[in-house]
Protein backbone atom coordinates (compact mmCIF):
# COMPACT_ATOMS: atom_id res chain seq x y z
CA UNK A 1 0.00 0.00 0.00
CA UNK A 2 2.85 2.36 0.87
CA UNK A 3 4.46 1.77 -2.55
CA UNK A 4 1.16 2.46 -4.34
CA UNK A 5 0.68 5.71 -2.45
CA UNK A 6 4.22 6.78 -3.26
CA UNK A 7 3.70 5.94 -6.95
CA UNK A 8 0.44 7.90 -7.06
CA UNK A 9 2.12 10.88 -5.38
CA UNK A 10 4.95 10.87 -7.92
CA UNK A 11 2.46 10.70 -10.80
CA UNK A 12 0.53 13.61 -9.33
CA UNK A 13 3.68 15.71 -8.93
CA UNK A 14 4.73 14.96 -12.51
CA UNK A 15 1.27 15.91 -13.77
CA UNK A 16 1.32 19.19 -11.83
CA UNK A 17 4.76 20.02 -13.22
CA UNK A 18 3.58 19.36 -16.75
CA UNK A 19 0.45 21.44 -16.25
CA UNK A 20 2.41 24.38 -14.86
CA UNK A 21 4.96 24.41 -17.70
CA UNK A 22 4.42 27.36 -20.06
CA UNK A 23 3.41 26.13 -23.49
CA UNK A 24 4.03 27.66 -26.91
CA UNK A 25 1.69 27.47 -29.91
CA UNK A 26 2.72 25.11 -32.69
CA UNK A 27 4.65 26.93 -35.41
CA UNK A 28 3.26 26.43 -38.91
CA UNK A 29 5.76 25.54 -41.66
CA UNK A 30 5.78 29.10 -43.03
CA UNK A 31 6.28 30.75 -39.61
CA UNK A 32 8.94 33.40 -39.07
CA UNK A 33 10.99 33.11 -35.89
CA UNK A 34 12.76 36.28 -34.77
CA UNK A 35 16.07 35.69 -32.95
CA UNK A 36 16.49 39.00 -31.13
CA UNK A 37 19.60 39.88 -29.17
CA UNK A 38 23.20 41.07 -29.17
CA UNK A 39 26.47 39.53 -30.39
CA UNK A 40 25.48 36.11 -29.03
CA UNK A 41 22.62 36.15 -31.52
CA UNK A 42 24.61 37.83 -34.29
CA UNK A 43 27.22 35.07 -34.08
CA UNK A 44 30.38 36.93 -33.11
CA UNK A 45 33.22 34.41 -33.05
CA UNK A 46 31.92 32.43 -36.03
CA UNK A 47 30.56 33.09 -39.51
CA UNK A 48 27.00 34.29 -39.97
CA UNK A 49 26.11 30.87 -41.39
CA UNK A 50 27.40 29.30 -38.16
CA UNK A 51 25.38 31.61 -35.88
CA UNK A 52 22.77 29.93 -33.72
CA UNK A 53 19.79 31.42 -35.64
CA UNK A 54 21.03 29.98 -38.94
CA UNK A 55 21.70 26.57 -37.38
CA UNK A 56 18.30 26.69 -35.66
CA UNK A 57 16.61 27.37 -39.00
CA UNK A 58 18.00 24.12 -40.36
CA UNK A 59 17.02 22.15 -37.27
CA UNK A 60 13.51 23.60 -37.04
CA UNK A 61 12.67 23.76 -40.73
CA UNK A 62 11.44 27.33 -40.26
CA UNK A 63 12.69 30.74 -41.35
CA UNK A 64 14.73 32.23 -38.49
CA UNK A 65 15.69 35.91 -38.79
CA UNK A 66 19.04 36.79 -37.20
CA UNK A 67 18.34 40.15 -35.58
CA UNK A 68 21.43 40.30 -33.40
CA UNK A 69 23.20 43.63 -32.79
CA UNK A 70 26.74 43.28 -31.39
CA UNK A 71 27.39 45.42 -28.32
CA UNK A 72 23.72 46.06 -27.66
CA UNK A 73 22.49 46.58 -24.11
CA UNK A 74 19.02 45.70 -22.89
CA UNK A 75 18.06 49.40 -23.05
CA UNK A 76 19.08 49.58 -26.71
CA UNK A 77 17.26 46.35 -27.47
CA UNK A 78 14.16 47.66 -25.76
CA UNK A 79 14.32 50.76 -27.97
CA UNK A 80 14.46 48.83 -31.25
CA UNK A 81 12.21 45.86 -30.50
CA UNK A 82 8.96 47.41 -31.72
CA UNK A 83 10.45 48.29 -35.11
CA UNK A 84 11.76 44.73 -35.53
CA UNK A 85 8.38 43.28 -34.66
CA UNK A 86 6.70 45.61 -37.16
CA UNK A 87 9.18 44.63 -39.88
CA UNK A 88 9.27 40.86 -39.48
CA UNK A 89 5.83 40.05 -37.96
CA UNK A 90 7.24 36.95 -36.22
CA UNK A 91 5.19 34.02 -35.00
CA UNK A 92 7.69 33.58 -32.16
CA UNK A 93 10.64 35.46 -30.66
CA UNK A 94 13.77 34.01 -29.09
CA UNK A 95 14.98 36.76 -26.74
CA UNK A 96 18.63 36.69 -25.64
CA UNK A 97 19.87 39.97 -24.14
CA UNK A 98 21.65 41.21 -21.05
CA UNK A 99 25.25 40.13 -21.49
CA UNK A 100 26.52 43.60 -22.32
CA UNK A 101 24.69 45.00 -19.30
CA UNK A 102 26.66 42.58 -17.12
CA UNK A 103 29.97 43.37 -18.82
CA UNK A 104 29.35 47.11 -18.36
CA UNK A 105 28.22 46.53 -14.75
CA UNK A 106 24.91 48.27 -15.34
CA UNK A 107 22.39 48.05 -12.48
CA UNK A 108 20.58 44.71 -12.47
CA UNK A 109 17.34 46.52 -11.75
CA UNK A 110 17.66 48.35 -15.08
CA UNK A 111 18.35 45.14 -16.97
CA UNK A 112 15.36 43.48 -15.34
CA UNK A 113 13.13 46.47 -16.15
CA UNK A 114 14.23 46.58 -19.79
CA UNK A 115 13.75 42.86 -20.35
CA UNK A 116 10.42 43.06 -18.53
CA UNK A 117 9.30 45.88 -20.82
CA UNK A 118 10.20 43.78 -23.87
CA UNK A 119 8.28 40.79 -22.53
CA UNK A 120 5.32 43.07 -21.82
CA UNK A 121 5.43 44.39 -25.41
CA UNK A 122 5.49 40.86 -26.77
CA UNK A 123 2.56 39.93 -24.55
CA UNK A 124 0.66 43.02 -25.70
CA UNK A 125 1.15 41.94 -29.31
CA UNK A 126 0.34 38.31 -28.47
CA UNK A 127 3.74 37.13 -29.74
CA UNK A 128 5.03 33.99 -27.99
CA UNK A 129 8.59 34.13 -26.67
CA UNK A 130 11.36 31.84 -25.49
CA UNK A 131 13.66 33.65 -23.05
CA UNK A 132 17.34 32.67 -23.03
CA UNK A 133 19.23 33.20 -19.78
CA UNK A 134 22.67 34.80 -20.03
CA UNK A 135 25.33 34.08 -17.40
CA UNK A 136 26.95 36.80 -15.35
CA UNK A 137 30.76 36.90 -15.35
CA UNK A 138 32.20 35.09 -12.34
CA UNK A 139 33.86 31.93 -11.10
CA UNK A 140 30.64 29.92 -11.25
CA UNK A 141 28.90 30.52 -14.56
CA UNK A 142 25.13 30.38 -14.34
CA UNK A 143 22.29 32.42 -15.76
CA UNK A 144 21.52 35.54 -13.75
CA UNK A 145 18.53 34.91 -11.41
CA UNK A 146 16.59 37.75 -13.01
CA UNK A 147 15.82 35.53 -16.04
CA UNK A 148 14.00 32.93 -13.94
CA UNK A 149 12.19 35.72 -12.11
CA UNK A 150 11.01 37.25 -15.39
CA UNK A 151 10.06 33.88 -16.85
CA UNK A 152 7.89 33.19 -13.81
CA UNK A 153 6.38 36.67 -13.77
CA UNK A 154 5.42 36.59 -17.47
CA UNK A 155 4.79 32.83 -17.62
CA UNK A 156 7.13 32.26 -20.55
CA UNK A 157 9.47 29.32 -21.15
CA UNK A 158 13.12 29.78 -20.27
CA UNK A 159 16.30 28.17 -21.60
CA UNK A 160 18.72 28.95 -18.76
CA UNK A 161 21.41 26.28 -18.88
CA UNK A 162 22.89 26.17 -22.38
CA UNK A 163 24.91 29.39 -22.50
CA UNK A 164 26.45 28.84 -19.08
CA UNK A 165 27.38 25.28 -20.03
CA UNK A 166 28.90 26.40 -23.35
CA UNK A 167 30.87 29.33 -21.95
CA UNK A 168 32.33 27.11 -19.23
CA UNK A 169 34.15 25.03 -21.88
CA UNK A 170 37.14 26.46 -23.72
CA UNK A 171 36.57 24.08 -26.63
CA UNK A 172 33.23 25.77 -27.34
CA UNK A 173 34.43 29.40 -27.07
CA UNK A 174 36.06 31.82 -29.50
CA UNK A 175 36.88 34.24 -26.64
CA UNK A 176 35.87 34.60 -22.97
CA UNK A 177 32.31 35.73 -23.74
CA UNK A 178 31.44 34.30 -27.17
CA UNK A 179 30.94 30.75 -28.42
CA UNK A 180 32.68 29.42 -31.51
CA UNK A 181 30.91 27.56 -34.31
CA UNK A 182 30.64 24.38 -32.22
CA UNK A 183 29.29 26.39 -29.28
CA UNK A 184 26.65 28.11 -31.40
CA UNK A 185 25.56 24.76 -32.77
CA UNK A 186 25.13 23.45 -29.22
CA UNK A 187 23.13 26.58 -28.34
CA UNK A 188 20.90 26.10 -31.40
CA UNK A 189 20.32 22.47 -30.45
CA UNK A 190 19.40 23.45 -26.88
CA UNK A 191 16.96 26.10 -28.12
CA UNK A 192 15.47 23.63 -30.60
CA UNK A 193 14.99 21.12 -27.79
CA UNK A 194 13.35 23.75 -25.62
CA UNK A 195 11.01 24.85 -28.41
CA UNK A 196 10.06 21.22 -29.01
CA UNK A 197 9.52 20.53 -25.32
CA UNK A 198 7.19 23.49 -25.01
CA UNK A 199 5.14 22.57 -28.08
CA UNK A 200 6.36 25.01 -30.75
CA UNK A 201 7.96 22.28 -32.90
Amino acid sequence: MHQIRRWLLLCLLALCAACSRPELPRLPPDAVVLAFGDSLTYGTGATREESYPMVLAGLAGRRVVNDGAPGETSAQGRARLAASLDEYRPALVVLCLGGNDFLQRLPLAETRANLGAMLAELRRRNVPVLLVGVPQPGLLLEAAPLYAELADAFEVPLEHEALARILARNALKSDPVHPNAAGYRELAQAIHTSLSRHGAL
